[in-house]
């Protein structure tokens, strides 16, 4: 198969729109400078995020017509009970509606005021779910992804190991490994370093977690990347590493290839009583947490077709190729690419804007401004925060902008468009201008709040 060709033809379509410069301009000034508000309708190329955004296939919108809607014990239940507990091992299986309800439902049931959660790098909704639950998150992330470490994802073993070890160690409740690691530019963990993060917790005494919304990917690039297990498939990698840990949760709006729908699977009987006990009061039943029973019989078929190596080579080249063209259009893109998306050094891109004048925020407003085209900002805006005594926000680590890639959806002459566009707001990088904030919420504020551009 060459490179970069789509493993599947096209059989249903949806037109895009193609809105005008002066309708762009119209839509970024009601929208407050805010993606998050642009409405679809004013998007041609929509790459603000992978979740929830797939195309089903085929056997997946026949699987809808087998969906058993009963309130209580659906067959659709069983058949994805069955599909989760045959890939990850656990026994426990409770769907939710999508992957930060199971974050809030999970850590919210393990941890208690003055716990610790530790990882690779919580995301954005992960950090607010522990939060939310009194707890401390704290992140370990191993090496700069700009050094071209295969695997830029991994949690740093000896901090890890420190911590434990510390005065702090005794509050440490869980280990959670973001596989791959969407805020650290979407790099994969390795095998290696799952098993280091096991023997650490059984040393110390804390569960092993894994936020596993894009579970397959991450098996992929180990297979490619690490050469112990180059003669495994996606999906026998996969079921080693659910087999080290605890439990996991998902959104299962990722690596499920479905547009809703997220799940907790655990070991533990006890610890998955009380999620049940949380899922009751916000989700629903248990056997159905949320979703239509069609749903669930479009996560089953996904959850299988997912860890199709053909598929998840197409993936992994989608990304290569489109991070090889933002390169040689002026961009600085980190690497190696991953597989759901490409990631841009708005800093580096943008040096005379500091960070607390939005750098990403500015390179994904221009983007749109210039083609119509929506990314994602993971700098200070999202990762940020307000500083408590004042003066500027607390900076990101880092100034990213996202490109996410929608499974499925678009194809090669799509992202050539986004190259193009990409190109003609480097070139004009220098003219570019920062953000601040207007009004923003308490937490996660990115979604919703309002900017406004300076000079």
């Amino acid at each position: 198969m060459p490179a970069f060709m789509e493993p599947f033809r096209i059989k249903t379509i949806e037109p895009i729109p193609f809105p005008t410069a002066e309708e762009r301009q119209s839509a970024l000034v009601d929208a407050g400078y805010n993606l998050f508000r642009v409405p679809a309708r004013r998007i041609m190329i929509d790459l603000l995020t992978d979740s929830g955004t797939s195309a089903m296939s085929a056997a997946q919108w026949s699987a809808l017509l087998a969906g058993d809607e009963s309130y209580a014990g659906a067959s659709s239940f069983e058949r994805f009970e069955s599909v989760v507990r045959d890939l990850t091992g656990y026994q426990e299986v409770i769907p939710v509606h999508q992957g930060r309800a199971a974050e809030r439902i999970l850590l919210g049931s393990l941890l208690k005021p003055g716990d610790v959660s530790v990882s690779n790098t919580h995301f954005d909704t992960t950090r607010a779910s522990v939060e939310s639950a009194g707890a401390t998150p704290v992140d370990l992330p191993a090496g700069d992804t700009e050094a071209s470490s295969p695997f830029g994802g991994n949690i740093d073993l000896d901090a890890l190991h420190d911590y434990l070890a510390g005065s702090q160690g005794r509050r440490v409740r869980c280990v959670v490994l973001t596989i791959t690691n969407n805020a650290g530019g979407g790099q994969p963990v390795s095998f290696a370093n799952v098993e280091g993060a096991r023997r650490l917790c059984d040393e110390y005494g804390a569960m092993l977690l894994l936020d596993a919304s894009r579970f397959a990917e991450n098996a992929f690039l180990i297979t490619e990347r690490e050469d112990e297990l180059a003669d495994r498939s996606p999906r026998d990698v996969a079921e080693m590493i659910f087999a080290l840990a605890d439990g996991c949760w998902a959104s299962l709006k990722k690596d499920g290839l479905a547009n809703i729908g997220g799940l907790i699977a655990l070991a533990d009987t006890d610890l998955a009583r009380r999620c049940r006990e949380q899922l009751i009061a916000v989700e629903g039943f248990p056997t159905y947490g949320g979703l239509a029973g069609r749903d669930l019989d479009a996560l089953a078929r996904g959850l299988m077709e997912v860890t199709d190596t053909k598929y998840l080579r197409y993936r992994a080249e989608t990304a290569q190729w489109l991070g090889d063209q933002l390169t040689k259009a002026g961009l600085p893109v980190l690497q190696p690419t991953g597989c759901h998306a490409v990631y841009i050094d708005a800093a580096a891109l943008l040096p005379h804007i500091p960070p607390h004048e939005l750098p990403a925020t500015a390179l994904a407003n221009e983007l749109y401004r210039a083609g119509a085209v929506r990314v994602s900002e993971l700098g200070t805006l999202v990762f940020g925060r307000v500083n408590p005594d004042g003066g500027h926000d607390v900076a990101a680590p880092r100034e990213l902008v996202r490109f996410a890639l929608p499974r499925r959806v678009y194809t090669k002459s799509h992202l050539e468009y986004v190259v193009e566009t990409a190109a003609t707001v480097a070139g004009n990088a220098s003219t570019i201008v920062g953000y601040r904030i207007v009004d923003q919420a308490e937490t996660l504020r990115h979604f919703s709040a309002v900017l406004k551009p300076l000079g």
